[in-house]
């Protein structure tokens, strides 16, 4: 029977800590049936960690879960850095882990920085993925950041303004540099306020309509801090993507099966670049969702999220 809302809370079966490259260490975490089919958790960002929310999507009857905590963010150390912090690395990290757990091949599951992630180690190790559930499609363009940084203001006008104008006038014109050089400042007087402020920015533009708990979730200083410091740092680098980006390295997934979840009226994330996946993906199948925005907890979102992952059940 299709299930419309999310599992009930779970707890890990077991947590631990990842000795990474550099000075990171990977926080990760294993939830549902051990014995069941495994599905790797990738969070947005980049840099905004994974929660328990995110563990009741899975039917724990069914999957082995695994969630972690990417470089720099939620509960892996240390929180905010960017010191041999790139997709490249992620990459090596969820290799490192997939290796360290002894799982031969793992469904990918991933939303807005999380889908672009999952796509990117999807083509480095195709023989490693039997299939995709993404949600919000990010596919790092300079035209998607762009977006991000202004393009939003077209329909978020007040948020947009208050983003921007938490910096001099003098300094607005180029908004990633200005917030980059305050989010990497040691002083927490200054990269505190900072963080905060496009955190929130994104928080409120993340759902279909105003949510004071979704810009509330994104104001906490813990998850700001690695969020804003992070993505900035990202965005600066152009996501550390291939040339050509990823439609131009899609060839690798070509026989492997993925679901598309997009909400119509995603801010964060504009459908075209989950029609223009979609088109570059024939083993690809997209629902658009449409009464939804960018969030996962959207319930449209939800709902989809986990009628692809009971299709998913069948994948070897």
């Amino acid at each position: 029977m299709p299930r419309g809302d999310l599992f009930p809370e779970i707890g890990p079966y077991e947590t631990g800590y990842l000795p990474l490259s550099g000075e990171h260490v990977m926080y990760w975490e294993q939830v549902g049936n051990p014995r069941g089919k495994p599905v790797l958790f990738l969070h947005g960002g980049p840099g905004a960690g994974a929660g328990a929310v995110h563990r009741r999507f899975f039917d724990p009857a069914i999957w082995r879960v695994i969630i972690f905590d990417q470089r720099g963010a939620g509960r892996s150390k240390p929180l905010g850095s960017i010191t041999a912090n790139t997709t490249q690395h992620l990459v090596e990290d969820i290799e490192s882990l997939r290796k360290f757990l002894n799982i031969d091949r793992f469904l990918l599951f991933g939303g807005s920085w999380g889908s672009t992630l999952a796509l990117a180690y999807a083509q480095a190790h195709p023989e490693a993925v039997m299939g995709l559930v993404l949600r919000g499609i990010f596919l790092g363009r300079p035209e998607e950041v762009d977006w991000f940084l202004y393009g939003m203001a077209r329909v978020f006008p007040d948020a947009h303004a208050a983003f921007a104008q938490f910096l001099p006038e003098a300094e607005r014109g180029d908004l990633l540099k200005s917030y980059l050089a305050r989010l990497t400042n040691p002083d927490p007087e200054i990269h505190g306020p900072a963080a905060r402020t496009w955190s929130i920015y994104e928080g409120s533009c993340s759902t279909l309509l105003p949510s004071v708990e979704a810009v509330s979730a994104f104001a906490q200083d813990r998850a700001a801090i690695g969020l804003a410091r992070i993505e900035a740092h990202y965005f600066e680098h152009n996501l550390f993507l291939p040339a050509g980006g990823l439609l131009a390295h899609m060839e690798a997934l070509r026989q492997i099966p993925g679901e598309i979840v997009q909400g119509r009226y995603d801010m964060i994330c504009p459908a075209k670049s989950a029609f223009d996946l979609m088109a570059a993906w024939p083993a690809a199948r997209l629902t658009l969702v449409p009464d939804a925005g960018h969030s996962a907890l959207e319930p449209g979102i939800r709902t989809a999220l986990i009628a692809a992952l009971e299709r998913c059940r069948a994948l070897t």
